[in-house]
């Protein structure tokens, strides 16, 4: 038992990797091992002899076993010692920079503007921008010879020869939703209606494809002033200062009485500052829903009347974020977005105009 026990234990203290300790295992005390070989002749043995031979061997096994373990757990090791001496890393190096995604104006304006309107009452409503010619244009009370409806103005969907269903457009405004929100849900209602919209348009001010919010209130008793108040209430909550607002009579087919809205501005170098001087910039239309545009929605025009608005969102994030060009919001380019953008956890702040 001792040459065994000094034969092995020498063999496992000078195994260099583990496919040689593998090997000295299978050896030793594998089933064909020599080990494995010693305790098939114990039951040759007299009583007397097992009782002596069996525990040595079993002894012999358990060394040997704990010699391979030790051995083991030491060529791993001293593997990744050597490991580490190759595959360093300076952890006082400093961290590799990541560029993390911004909010683009439009988002972040459009979310302030929900907040905003949320705050007096109003719900948000959404619609398909595909639309039927009667929703964009014969229910808003747009008469069939006026220009918005003419081919060189609006997107039509391409229809196949003998395709007699109703012509359908790329919407030309969110005001379908309206329209789509008094046949779902009836009178009283206060709603704003978010979205993109599509013109063939296309200059510094103007996109084939920009975004507009529409604000509708019906209610028995709501007027012009209370119109003038949630629009004051808006502008004097998004720009963050008081400002005054200017009607002026103007004529749009879906409002009657219709008005065109200016707010306060000054003129200094070339970029507005909006709440503050003596000059005035147009913004939106507005007026009191047409009784025709009721009657569309399902309405009784002797029982409800009330207000709708209209103002270009990407307009509203140029006069905040001083953008001077429109166009600049749809061409991809990431130095722009990083310079305008918006991280997650952002306050919106004034800063800049819109450069004239």
């Amino acid at each position: 038992m001792d040459d065994l026990k000094a034969k092995y234990l020498g063999q496992i203290s000078e195994a260099a990797d583990e496919d040689a300790l593998e090997a000295i295992r299978l050896a030793a005390v594998g089933k064909k091992g020599e080990v494995a070989l010693k305790m098939r002749e114990l039951g040759k043995m007299t009583p007397e002899e097992r009782q002596v031979a069996g525990p040595a061997l079993n002894a012999l096994k358990n060394e040997i076993n704990s010699a391979l373990a030790a051995k083991k757990v030491a060529l791993a090791d001293a593997a990744l010692d050597e490991r580490l001496k190759t595959e360093w890393l300076d952890v006082t190096l400093p961290g590799r920079a990541r560029r993390t995604g911004s909010i683009h104006p439009v988002s972040q304006v459009m979310e302030e503007v929900t907040a905003i309107f949320a705050d007096m009452g109003f719900a948000v409503a959404e619609g398909p921008q595909i639309e039927t010619d009667w929703y964009n244009f014969d229910a808003l009370n747009i008469p069939g010879h006026h220009p918005a409806r003419a081919e060189m103005d609006t997107f039509y969907t391409h229809r196949a020869e003998g395709d007699n269903r109703p012509p359908h457009v790329l919407r030309t405004h969110t005001s379908p939703v309206q329209i789509r929100s008094m046949e779902k849900t009836g009178a009283p209602i206060r709603i704003i209606c978010p979205g993109r919209v599509y013109r063939a348009d296309y200059d510094q001010t103007h996109t084939p494809m920009f975004h507009q919010v529409e604000g509708l209130a019906l209610g028995k008793d709501i007027s012009m002033a209370n119109l003038k108040w949630v629009l004051e209430e808006f502008f004097s909550a998004f720009f963050g200062t008081h400002v005054e607002t200017r009607f002026r009579a103007s004529h749009f087919p879906f409002t009657e009485p219709s008005a065109e809205v200016d707010i306060q501005c000054s003129w200094e170098g070339g970029t507005v500052k909006v709440g503050e001087g003596d000059d005035w910039l147009e913004v939106l239309g507005s007026g009191m829903v047409h009784p025709k545009v009721l009657e569309a929605g399902g309405i009784d025009p002797n029982e409800y009347q009330g207000f709708a608005f209209g103002i270009g969102i990407d307009r509203l994030a140029m006069l905040k974020y001083g953008i001077p060009d429109l166009r600049a919001f749809f061409d991809s380019d990431l130095r722009w977005l990083r310079h305008y953008g918006f991280a997650a956890l952002d306050q919106p702040t004034l800063h800049g105009g819109l450069s004239r």
